[in-house]
């Protein structure tokens, strides 16, 4: 899910992590549809002609796909586009945060990636997402969408900037999420 959302290298990049496999999809081919995996040796060599395990796709290589992902990331390096995820998020979650202080909601963001928990406590696994607040985050959510600002419709699913957002837009969205707050709260 994080695929090319917090640096070139994605996730592993950030927490300096060698996974044992590592899976991607459409973001590895601009959007399109396209999927990839790969990692340490011992486990590729399982894979055939060197190995029993035979994987084929449909898509595997697809030469559109790989060509728009690769222009996705030339891009992304030209604009400074992870920088300016990072600029928006940051931007996102300060406005974020001001308007939750006091109230029993939890903010998480990594880079372009968020979620607000309308749960009073730390959310760092399930059993802590499900004590969230979610007939609280339905009232906040339709809100919300009333008033222009599209957001995840579950409590559990992430949300993502991206780098047409603008200033002006975490802006208006700041004072979206702080009116349909004093709705539900």
């Amino acid at each position: 899910m994080t695929g090319f959302r917090l640096a070139p290298g994605g996730a592993q990049e950030i927490f300096k992590i060698t996974p044992d496999l590592t899976a991607m999809g459409k973001v590895i081919g601009g959007g399109l549809p396209v999927g990839a995996f790969g990692g340490r040796a011992e486990i590729m060599d399982c894979l055939s002609p060197d190995g029993p395990v035979y994987q084929a796709g449909t898509l595997s290589g697809n030469p559109i796909a790989m060509a728009a992902g690769l222009a996705q990331l030339r891009e992304m390096e030209r604009i400074g586009g992870w920088a300016l995820l990072e600029k928006t998020g940051a931007a996102f979650e300060a406005a974020t945060r001001e308007a939750i202080q006091g109230l029993p909601l939890t903010f998480q963001r990594i880079g372009s990636m968020f979620c607000l928990y309308f749960h009073g406590g730390p959310v760092r696994n399930l059993q802590e997402a499900m004590g969230s607040d979610r007939a609280g985050f339905g009232k906040f959510f339709h809100g919300c969408l009333e008033d222009g600002i599209y957001f995840a419709p579950s409590q559990f699913e992430a949300g993502f900037l991206c780098t047409a957002h603008s200033a002006a837009d975490i802006e208006k969205t700041a004072d979206v999420v702080k009116k349909n707050l004093a709705r539900v709260f």
